[in-house]
């Protein structure tokens, strides 16, 4: 059995900036990250129950579509404002106080959408939701940003991935068990949003990296230098907003039970957990760009097996099965891409403006979906999915027929910024200390390139 990855994490002096502190602390990539993938597992399973149960509760009630598209897009205009706020309060508070309250704030959420049913009172906290889902989505990208090295990081990010997808359609499953016209559905996914946090108060594996640069990002200095992730994670963001936000919805208008709908849903998880690792894998040795045209091609061609096969046939779950394998590792991808190019110091700044334009095309993406729905019908959702894919992987073809042979990654990446960088647990910053550089000859700052990637 191989050995798990080894990062360097060292601790910060507390002594002053002479004191010996013993040297960095080796600590496995898993023990340092266990208990943020256990909570945001946890988190993620009570937010696809909600997500489900929303959707088949609204249709059940007779929410127009247009209020329920409108619902699976507040949602990600919720992202929009959410990867804003959180990277400023991450930056003055720290990850676990800020993955603590964002918590607490989406199990309220949770319940109050039980107690009040009503389609604008639904936008309204469907909105919220996302706001709090993207800030912890913020923070656990961050923080593995900081910690990974390039040779790791879409490994990495793909198996994040799989822990936000996979306990996704675990929770989605719960809609076949518990019936979603009660408050109790809700009451559970709540209590699953609030276990999320101990693990990670609790553990003492290792502190969380601490953005200790107020260096930032615009998002216009990020397209400049690398144009290819932005636009990806704008057009995945599109196709995952109408696949995922109107997948209910569609199963139920062509005729599904409930106990159905859960397994419709459920499928594109099935393909994650096969094929999610092995493709951000291969995106770690070929070029990323190359991969996820032909990851986008395949999920693509799933959408029109689904088309041809329906959602009630086995093919047209095995449909399912293909685009969620192939759809889900393109944010990964897009954002491993993204971080070979930009230094380290600046990766936080980087994840929240990567949510911020997924959360845009995410926003879109049901809105459009539903006024093709309206336009040709049910069919409309499957339609949204296969032209959307296309234009990922014609997009990332053109843009390797631009630049076939780009450099990988800038070297000041090639080493995690917790090797070379001091780091305190959150809270001890957030009581007001502030943390500089204690190397004796200042260091040059890497230089970003010119060259639009």
């Amino acid at each position: 059995m191989s050995e798990a990855p080894v990062v360097e994490q060292a601790v910060a002096p507390v002594l002053g900036d002479g004191a010996d502190t013993g040297g960095p602390v080796r600590t496995s990539l898993v023990w340092a990250t266990w208990a943020l993938f256990v909570g945001l597992g946890v988190m993620v399973a009570g937010a696809g129950l909600y997500a489900t149960t929303i959707g088949i509760r609204a249709e059940g009630e007779g929410f127009p579509t247009v209020a329920i598209g409108a619902m699976s897009a507040g949602y990600y205009l919720g992202f929009l404002a959410g990867s804003r706020a959180a990277l400023y309060v991450l930056t003055t508070v720290g990850h676990i106080r800020v993955y603590t309250a964002l918590a607490a704030l989406l199990t309220v959420i949770i319940l109050v959408s039980g107690l009040l049913v009503h389609p604008a009172a639904w936008i309204a906290l469907r909105l919220l939701a996302g706001a709090c889902l993207a800030g912890q989505y913020v923070v656990a990208e961050s923080w593995l940003n900081q910690i990974v090295t390039n040779a790791q990081r879409a490994r990495v990010l793909g198996f994040y991935t799989l822990v936000t997808v996979v306990p996704y359609g675990i929770g989605q499953l719960g809609v076949g068990v518990l019936d979603p016209t009660t408050l109790t559905i809700f009451a559970v996914a709540a209590i699953l949003i609030s276990l999320a946090v101990t693990p990670v108060s609790l553990s003492a594996a290792a502190a969380p990296p601490l953005h200790l640069s107020n260096e930032k990002m615009t998002l216009r200095e990020l397209f400049r230098l690398v144009p290819t992730g932005v636009v990806t994670s704008l057009l995945v963001g599109i196709a995952h907003g109408a696949f995922i936000g109107l997948g209910a919805v569609y199963a139920a208008r062509v005729g599904l039970s409930t106990a159905e709908i859960g397994l419709f849903v459920t499928m594109p998880t099935l393909g994650s957990l096969l094929l999610q690792v092995p493709i951000a894998s291969a995106s770690d040795r070929i070029d990323r760009r190359i991969v996820g045209a032909l990851s986008a091609g395949v999920a693509a061609a799933g959408a029109l097996g689904l088309l041809i096969h329906g959602a009630d046939s086995p093919f047209g779950l095995a449909a399912m099965v293909l685009i969620g394998g192939t759809t889900y590792p393109l944010y990964s991808i897009a954002g491993a891409y993204t971080n070979d190019w930009v230094p380290a110091e600046r990766l936080t700044a980087v994840a929240a403006q990567l949510v911020l334009v997924y959360g845009a095309g995410a926003f879109v993406g049901p809105l459009l979906a539903s006024v093709v729905m309206g336009v040709v019908g049910d069919e409309g959702y499957v339609w949204t999915a296969l032209v959307a894919h296309l234009t990922i992987a014609g997009y990332l073809a053109i843009r390797v027929a631009q630049a076939p042979t780009g450099v990988r990654a800038k070297p000041w990446n090639d080493v995690a910024l917790t090797e070379r960088a001091l780091y305190v647990p959150a809270t001890v910053a957030s009581m007001g200390r502030r943390l500089r550089r204690t190397s004796r000859a200042p260091r040059r700052r890497p230089r970003v390139g010119t060259r639009r990637h």
